[in-house]
């Protein structure tokens, strides 16, 4: 019922691809995940969505602010629910993506805009890590 309400406030039909995907995006652990990671959920579901159309609602969900779109190094782009601000930390060697929140630095970036002129309005900090030897 919830994903029915978040897709008509985003302004869009509800469609059974829609809420499939909205689904897996919303209760995925990693909350990561590429088109071809949604895909190969809907697979397992027995759902006839195909790629074409994954990558298709993924772009109607970008463009209604449901889902952001990363593009971290390494070349694919992931999708994850547009929930709750955040950060990122990606692990060089092993590619795992840890999500983080840090009130002293969101404070110094707001501190940062101000003195500036400017009100800041979003951020996107990605710190790129390797475990300690």
């Amino acid at each position: 019922m919830e994903q029915r309400n978040e897709l008509k406030k985003a302004g869009l039909k509800v469609t059974l691809p829609r809420l499939k995907i909205l689904e897996i995006l919303e209760k995925n652990p990693e909350r990561h995940m590429s088109a071809e990671d949604i895909y190969k959920e809907t697979l397992k579901t027995d759902e006839d969505i195909g790629l074409a159309t994954v990558y298709r609602v993924l772009t109607q969900f970008e463009s209604a602010g449901l889902v952001i779109r990363h593009n971290f190094e390494g070349g694919h782009s992931v999708f994850e629910v547009n929930d709750c601000p955040h950060h990122h930390m990606i692990c060089v060697e092993t590619g795992k993506v840890t999500e983080f929140n840090n009130e002293e630095i969101d404070a110094i970036h707001e501190k940062v805009a101000g003195e500036y002129g400017y009100d800041l309005i979003d951020r996107n900090i990605v710190l790129y890590v390797k475990p300690k030897e």
